[in-house]
């Protein structure tokens, strides 16, 4: 059973533990920019960039979800953005990946967001058959573009 709470600037090292983890699980071990003093700068904002929920088990942290607001103009409504949602992997299968996802859209819901949202890598199909067990649906004719400044 997870425990979910609300990330502060107090978590920023256990945060950028789980997105290190995350870059390795996804074959990208060199490419985390983000540091942990830039994690705690951003938590501490008002409004932070990102809102993100880490999962507890036993009083341990062994996941997280962050996630932010968009907007679409089709349906005139805010969403929600899943940037990034990992379990360690010796505590996956317990439930709270589910619990975290199942967080995110309970939040989408109670502030009327349109729609949630996220990536998957095409490869990840543990992720995939995770999210279409949710009754999500892979957008596969729309290609994610990315341009990168330094």
């Amino acid at each position: 059973m997870s425990n979910l709470r609300s990330a502060t600037s107090e978590d920023a090292a256990t945060l950028h533990r789980f997105i290190c983890a995350l870059a390795e699980y996804e074959r990208e071990p060199d490419s985390v920019e983000v540091s942990v003093e830039t994690l705690r700068s951003q938590l501490s904002e008002s409004p932070a960039p990102f809102e993100c929920l880490i999962a507890e088990s036993e009083g341990k942290a062994v996941g997280f979800v962050l996630f932010f607001n968009h907007y679409s103009t089709w349906r005139g409504k805010r969403g929600l953005w899943i940037e990034d949602l990992f379990v360690m992997p010796e505590h996956r299968g317990a439930g709270h990946g589910a619990a975290l996802f199942d967080a995110v859209v309970s939040l989408a819901d109670a502030r009327g967001a349109g729609r949630v949202e996220w990536s998957v890598l095409d490869w990840n199909q543990p992720a995939i058959d995770f999210y279409l067990q949710r009754g999500a649906k892979g957008m596969s004719d729309w290609t994610v573009f990315r341009l990168t400044r330094p």
